[in-house]
């Protein structure tokens, strides 16, 4: 089964990080026929240093540039027009697939053809990868899923694999502030999508204290009230979901930096569970 990947990068990314994320794909025990890189504005020496180099050993990669930065979901929209399989996989700029995360979800779509979206465990780490610091374990059944999204994100966006044709069709990515992807998702939810959780780790995460800051902030506060409210609108959720939402979201991204990161890792993560 053909698959594509998705990554879109920008000029804050470190050519190292870059590096050792796009060789996780090619190193995957079921390797892509197709990489669509997107990259987002102008790049460093430093990065275009890599992409050339990785253009000279993969025909698979395809570099797709655009004149200024636009933000992830601009450069995913017009990243994933370019895909030429049905499946995608998504891939940030700055982690590391395990080898078979694309092996274990091109199984699930070939024993289950009706599911639209498959993503799994993340594991998030600072500096090295084998010293974790948590894991993101999301509900495993569509249902479960959905009754998941109507609090907080249902999917691990770098590691998801979708299929291209139920993306289009639910309107693709929105400008919607650090929120594209849960956007995304519930409208593909709301739109009758099937979803599933790997319950193993498939992806190492860079996951630091800038992380948690990127959280932060009024701004953010309020792009998440606008989600919540946008499922309010639309009947996802209801008047006292809402209201619960919209609070917890504004204090937490309030809070310390330093409160935030424990918060997460303590409440929100798993930390305990082995595989």
């Amino acid at each position: 089964m053909n698959y594509s990947v998705l990554m879109s990068v920008y000029y804050k990314e470190k050519p190292e990080f870059l590096n050792e994320a796009m060789n996780s794909i090619w190193n995957q025990t079921v390797k892509p026929n197709d990489f669509v890189l997107v990259c987002d504005g102008a790049l460093t020496k430093e990065l275009e240093l890599v992409i050339e180099e990785m253009l000279q050993n993969h025909k698979e990669l395809n570099v797709i540039r655009l004149s200024e930065n636009g933000g992830l979901g601009k450069a995913l929209n017009t990243g994933i027009k370019h895909c030429k399989n049905e499946l995608v996989a998504r891939m940030d700029s700055d982690d590391i697939s395990r080898p078979d995360r694309c092996e274990r979800q091109l199984k699930v779509f070939e024993k289950k053809p009706d599911f639209s979206i498959c993503s799994g465990t993340v594991e998030e780490f600072t500096e090295d990868k084998n010293v974790i610091n948590s894991r993101r374990v999301l509900p495993e059944t569509s249902s479960e899923i959905k009754e998941f999204a109507r609090k907080r994100n249902p999917f691990n966006h770098p590691c998801v694999m979708y299929k291209k044709k139920e993306v289009e069709k639910a309107g693709g990515y929105k400008d919607f502030y650090l929120l594209e992807d849960y956007y995304l998702w519930v409208r593909m939810l709301k739109a009758g999508c099937s979803g599933y959780n790997i319950q193993e780790p498939l992806l190492w995460m860079r996951a630091g204290s800038d992380m948690y800051k990127r959280r932060s902030g009024l701004k953010y506060g309020i792009s998440q009230v606008k989600l919540f409210w946008y499922m309010r609108q639309t009947g996802f959720i209801g008047n006292i979901a809402f209201m619960k939402s919209a609070v917890q979201r504004i204090i937490v991204s309030l809070i310390p930096n330093w409160m935030r990161q424990k918060l997460f890792t303590i409440l929100l993560r798993n930390k305990q569970k082995n595989f």
